[in-house]
């Protein structure tokens, strides 16, 4: 019965599941190795060194050079993929895993708009819809913010919240996570310029090679020397952003590509399951539907435009 399921779906879509497990996995990881004391910026640290070995390692067996051609370009690739994986980061530490999973899935909105001013793309009635169902999901999401925020000002109690069990995040841990988004969507529109010039490994290695002194620069006398525990988790965020890497790559050179992209969502699904059953979070109803608004929206465009 597996063999039979496995060869009726595409090979891309295996890899994309496998993919959006990683990155899950990974999310996971950062959460907890944070849970332990582990600064934010030194979990950047810690993947920029093991995502720079890979890397490196990859270049020197393409036999190609290892600094690029369009150097001012790759830096500022380096650089934006660097402070987006900060905030990335800081909401999957202070936000539960399927907030944080749900705001970086903004980035098709702010990689629309980009994609618009700098590679002159045209803007699709299908991205249109896309754009509006996101940021009515985005402020479902952010809903109870605003609810206690107008609460506090009129001097009521948080019981007149009209939401069962609403929970208030931090505003700065939501405005990382949509920060994550544009960082994201910014690095893909930078990233497809580069492929005119640059090979995918030297666009990648430029990332711990950005991201590294920098996420030291502004660590500076914080760093925790981690325990074994922790060593073992910084590992596996490593570890599994290259699965998620690899099985993405994957997807995307195989023929039914674009079959595969829709499945990539499922990792909203995968961060659900790892919150409760892992960290017992359960996701709010203003979570849900504003999450379900995020996903009609992000499928739509994906199968609109196929």
């Amino acid at each position: 019965m597996f063999l039979s399921i496995k060869n009726s779906v595409p090979m891309s879509v295996w890899y994309m599941l496998l993919s959006a497990l990683g990155f899950s996995l990974m999310a996971a990881c950062v959460k907890e190795v944070s849970g332990l004391g582990i600064p934010v910026l030194e979990i950047v640290a810690a993947r920029a060194v093991i995502s720079g070995f890979i890397s490196y390692a990859d270049i020197k067996r393409k036999k190609i050079p290892v600094w690029g051609h369009n150097k001012k370009l790759l830096i500022a690739r380096g650089a934006v993929g660097s402070f987006a994986l900060m905030f990335v980061y800081y909401a999957v530490t202070t936000l539960p895993l399927a907030e944080a999973t749900l705001l970086q899935y903004l980035h098709p909105v702010f990689t629309a708009i980009l994609a618009l001013f700098f590679l002159k793309e045209a803007i699709q009635r299908s991205t249109v819809t896309c754009i509006l169902l996101s940021l009515l999901g985005l402020f479902i999401i952010i809903y109870p913010n605003l609810a206690y925020q107008g609460i506090a000002q009129d001097g009521l109690t948080q019981s007149s919240l009209p939401l069962d069990n609403a929970i208030q995040y931090s505003w700065l841990s939501l405005g990382a996570g949509v920060l994550g988004a544009f960082g994201s969507a910014l690095a893909y529109v930078i990233v497809k310029r580069l492929t005119l010039t640059d090979d995918s490994s030297v666009i990648i290695f430029y990332f711990p090679v950005i991201a590294f002194p920098v996420s030291m620069l502004m660590l500076g006398s914080d760093f925790v020397m981690p325990t074994a525990t922790a060593t073992v988790l910084l590992v596996l965020v490593g570890i599994f952003t290259q699965v998620g890497q690899v099985g993405l790559t994957k997807a995307m050179h195989s023929a039914d590509a674009n079959k595969a992209t829709a499945y990539s969502y499922v990792q909203v699904l995968f961060s659900v399951i790892i919150g409760w059953a892992y960290f017992s979070e359960v996701p709010m109803l203003t979570t849900i539907i504003g999450g379900a608004f995020i996903m009609l929206g992000a499928l739509i465009n994906v199968f609109w435009k196929r």
